[in-house]
């Protein structure tokens, strides 16, 4: 257990032992704190449930030929979006292809297991580069490995953000590349590292390597280099970043392309966090969405902080680091570092991503303080007397709950014990020999002569060799407890801090229920009804998930990404869909006419998600209707499309609007008559929320006092509500027909979807009972009532004009017209920037749009049509990749050749003249 050299292999077990130590405090704390899959309690919470296990389910599909798509388009998603950019977001990392090994119904555990799988493999490449900084004991190694895979940033932001995880990975790696950039050493292997890193996850290799570049440039004012070699050193590791970087670029540009299209989402300014906000995050078990999380554990803490009090260490290791820490740490408060660390826009959630860099840093100071050897009390006293001070600060925070504090005095206990043990077994060394030889010759032991006198050796050198034993065994006797001591106060802490940072989270965010039996019965009633692509078969309203598509499969409107397409979004918000997560989590729209617009021939309806704590009463078995609907390629005799791709035709109203793309006037949208619970008029507001005011009642209204909407409908009509910005739900009353119940969501980050209520009675006299949740507005021009027989006869004439057939692969989709076509071929997918299309012969030009959609002119001519797509910045991200790898050729040839030269190149004859002038005047 004492300490190693590099002479040995130390690397490969610290390696080991960190991913060991992960591992065991990964999964310890979920069983503490029962969450799957070691307990009842979900762990998909916010994004990991909405996006991330439901994309990894997709590339399950992709993998095993079972998707609608490809690499190019996702045809489940959003009525056709560009899978490229979400595959470089969401899915490039190589672990992602582990998933294929799991059982579709296990996708949950699948993207666990590789959660748990690159959080290992994080410790173990920080364990490899503490060796490679600073030879040292290697359990030291790796159990500081650890202590930054589990840092704190990793168990409350990144374990259910498993992509960031590839930048906890790439940090140390890239830290490597620079150790290797200033030897001159492995620069193609370098140039590898750097792409995968970019590749894996661009948005936190960006972070990586900063934080890369940044100890590079403490390095090499460490090592005293001369300017020129200096200078040097950090052109090769600017080439290897570039070279890197270039070969990456196809996914990356595609990505960058991709957020320059997609829905702008929130705009947030950045506001530092208080300053015991920012201690506070450094102890256990303290939780916070919006600040740091720098936990790095008790041990790594105390060393680092007692790092400038380390006086066995130079003084310019002790100020560099220090410092560096000291720099990064107030980088993070600043707003224009802040923008810089986060590639110059402030996230819309969680404003510290770059915190895993800190983290980092807090673990090599820590390394540097003890390969120096095991500080001094008064080092250990000083860092222990900052460590209180940090306490002291932080106490008043509300991130700091009453069992941090029992927490924090066990693992100071354990990592001061630990130390100071550590510390005495230093100091016990072999019994110096006794008699009149004491002091010269061999060391006591070591060989015969030790004790003096022929023949005396071995009888001299009993007593110190029983000695020498002794102290060995006293030194690894100390040694081992030592490290019990530490490791355990490790295990101890950081599981109780993972544990609490899981069972938080559950209270301060949305949660979803792993798969199970609601999507199982989804699942199989969208197989059973599935006929794409002749038609659509959309998952339902009611979702499990905000990508239900590709969690069960069809095609439908649901898409949450953060690269959705603006044009998309805007087009299903004109049309009275309605969204979460800003306008990036569409979501989908049960409506007759646009699922007639989107060729929607089947549609799943299921009762409300229990684990939405919906009203338990509302439950039902999984329904499919069917739709008579168009083609996904139809023709309009008018309405010229346009080059331009957005939606500016559109109006306020989501009933004009959808007959605007459908072509004929369908609806009848009546005046309103609003009234309160007690008979009055609301108020109006203004603006983006106008319409009539609807609060919530402070207690549970009945019928009779809740707020009402009358209308006057045609008899037989279907009755919809639109009210993107009312939260409750809503029923037609005095109807004999059994009505339906519209549920509705809206706040800062929502508006809700149209729905479908009912059929108007005989004498066409509409009242609508609200219970809202919470104040909203009911808007001008809220009711519309379809006329379903305009509706089937709209369908038919656009069958009887459109398609005969349509084919549909990864990225393109033709189709073959009837004769002598004319107008506008219009396909029922939305006109997202890549698509290019050509009528007949005629050569392929950018897709036109039809109100959002893609449209194509024709003349009459043209029996067939040909649209494909392709990712913009693929192009360019191709050309800057291919010039990388073709400079990273020519260099790997190049210093081949060179090494070839000098390996067959003869002794220079200046070496060999000296020793033959000597040799033959001796």
């Amino acid at each position: 257990m004492d300490r190693l050299t590099l002479r040995g292999r130390p690397r490969p077990a610290a390696a080991l032992l960190a991913a060991a130590i992960t591992v065991t405090v990964f999964c310890a704390a979920d069983a503490v704190a029962r969450s799957h899959p070691f307990g009842p309690r979900t762990r998909a919470v916010n994004d990991l449930g909405n996006q991330y296990v439901p994309f990894h389910a997709h590339l399950w599909d992709l993998l095993h030929g079972r998707s609608d798509g490809g690499l190019l388009v996702n045809w489940q998603s959003g009525f056709g979006s560009s899978f490229l950019p979400d595959l470089g977001t969401y899915l490039s990392s190589p672990f992602a292809l582990l998933v294929a090994l799991f059982p579709r119904d296990r996708i949950d555990l699948a993207v666990y297991a590789v959660t748990v799988l690159k959080t290992a493999c994080a410790g173990a490449a920080m364990a490899w580069l503490l060796l490679g900084l600073r030879p040292g004991r290697w359990w030291a190694a790796g159990m500081l490995g650890a202590a930054y895979a589990l840092c704190g940033w990793s168990l409350a932001d990144a374990s259910y953000n498993p992509m960031w995880l590839d930048g906890l990975i790439a940090l140390p790696l890239l830290c490597l590349v620079g150790e290797w950039t200033l030897a001159g050493r492995r620069r193609v292997l370098g140039v590898l590292i750097v792409a995968l890193a970019w590749i894996a996850n661009f948005y936190t290799a960006y972070m990586a390597t900063i934080g890369a570049g940044l100890i590079l440039l403490l390095r090499l004012w460490l090592t005293g280099l001369p300017r020129r070699r200096a200078l040097t050193a950090a052109g090769r590791a600017t080439v290897t970043v570039a070279l890197g970087v270039g070969l990456a670029a196809p996914l990356v540009t595609v990505v960058y392309f991709g957020t320059r299209h997609a829905y702008p989402g929130r705009v947030t300014h950045f506001a530092p966090v208080a300053a015991q906000d920012l201690l506070a995050r450094l102890l256990p078990t303290t939780y916070g969405f919006g600040s740091p999380a720098l936990f790095v554990g008790t041990t790594a803490l105390l060393l680092a902080l007692a790092l400038p009090f380390h006086r066995a260490a130079p003084v310019r290791v002790r100020a560099g680091w220090t410092l560096l820490v000291a720099a990064v740490a107030l980088s993070m408060q600043w707003t224009p570092t802040h923008l810089a660390w986060h590639a110059f826009a402030t996230p819309n959630g969680s404003p510290y991503r770059q915190t895993f860099v800190l983290c980092a840093l807090l673990v090599i100071a820590a390394w540097h303080t003890l390969s120096y050897g095991v500080p001094g009390r008064r080092a250990l006293a000083a860092a222990g007397a900052l460590l209180a001070l940090i306490a002291a600060v932080a106490s008043p925070s509300g991130l700091v709950h009453s069992y941090a504090w029992p927490v924090l005095l066990l693992a100071v206990a354990g990592a001061l014990g630990g130390l100071l043990l550590l510390r005495r077994a230093e100091a016990v060394r072999p019994a110096a020999p006794s008699g009149p030889d004491a002091g010269s010759g061999p060391a006591a032991g070591q060989g015969p002569g030790a004790g003096g006198g022929p023949g005396g050796g071995g009888r001299a050198a009993e007593p110190g060799a029983a000695a020498d034993g002794a102290a060995v065994r006293r030194r690894a006797a100390l040694t081992g407890l030592a490290v019990a001591l530490l490791v355990g106060a490790q295990l101890g802490e950081t599981t109780a801090a993972s544990a609490v940072a899981t069972r938080l989270r559950l209270n301060h965010m949305d949660d979803y229920a792993p798969w199970g039996d609601r999507q199982r019965r989804q699942a199989e009633a969208v197989s059973r009804a599935d006929g794409w692509p002749a038609y659509r078969t959309d998952p339902g309203r009611e979702q499990t998930v905000g990508n239900d598509p590709m969690m069960v499969g069809g095609q439908g409107a649901q898409y949450y990404s953060s690269l959705t397409a603006d044009v998309f979004s805007r087009t299903l918000t004109a049309l009275g869909g309605g969204w979460t997560s800003r306008g990036r989590n569409v979501q989908s729209l049960d409506n007759a006419v646009t699922d007639a617009v989107f060729s929607v021939g089947a549609r799943v309806h299921s009762p409300p998600d229990q684990h939405q704590r919906w009203n338990p009463r509302d439950r039902g078995p999984v329904t499919v209707s069917r739709q008579d609907v168009p083609p996904l390629v139809t023709v309009r005799p008018s309405a010229a499309p346009t080059a331009r791709t957005g939606v500016s035709a559109f109006g306020p109203s989501p009933y004009r609007n959808q007959e605007l793309l459908l072509g004929t006037r369908v609806y009848t949208v009546p005046p309103l008559t609003v009234r309160t619970g007690d008979g009055g008029q609301p108020g109006r507001a203004a603006g983006d929320r106008a319409g009539a005011v609807v609060g919530a009642p402070r207690t549970k209204a009945p019928a009779a006092h809740r707020p009402t909407v009358a209308a006057q409908c045609p008899a037989g009509s279907e009755v919809y509500l639109w009210a993107p910005h009312f939260s409750g739900t809503a029923r037609l009353a005095d109807t004999p027909a059994r009505p339906l119940t519209g549920r509705f969501t809206s706040d800062a980050s929502k508006i809700a979807a149209m729905q479908r209520l009912g059929t108007a009675p005989p004498s066409g006299r509409v009242r609508i009972e609200l219970s809202p949740t919470r104040t909203g507005t009911v808007p001008d021009g809220a009711v519309g009532c379809l006329d379903t027989a305009r509706l089937h006869t709209a369908v038919q004439r656009l069958k009887a004009t459109g398609a005969d057939e349509v084919s549909v692969s990864d990225g393109a989709v033709r189709a073959r017209l009837p004769a002598g076509s004319k107008g506008t071929a219009v396909l029922a997918v939305p006109r997202i920037a890549g698509w290019r299309c050509a009528a007949g012969g005629a050569p392929a030009a950018p897709a036109q749009t039809y109100h959002g959609l893609i449209a194509v002119p024709l003349d009459g001519s043209a029996t067939s049509l040909t649209c494909t797509f392709h990712p913009p910045g693929l192009r360019l991200g191709a050309a800057v990749g291919g010039v990388s790898l073709l400079t990273l050729v020519l260099l790997g040839t190049v210093t081949a050749v060179r090494g070839r030269r000098a390996a067959h190149r003869p002794a220079p004859r200046t070496a060999t003249r000296p020793r033959e002038r000597t040799t033959s005047a001796l």
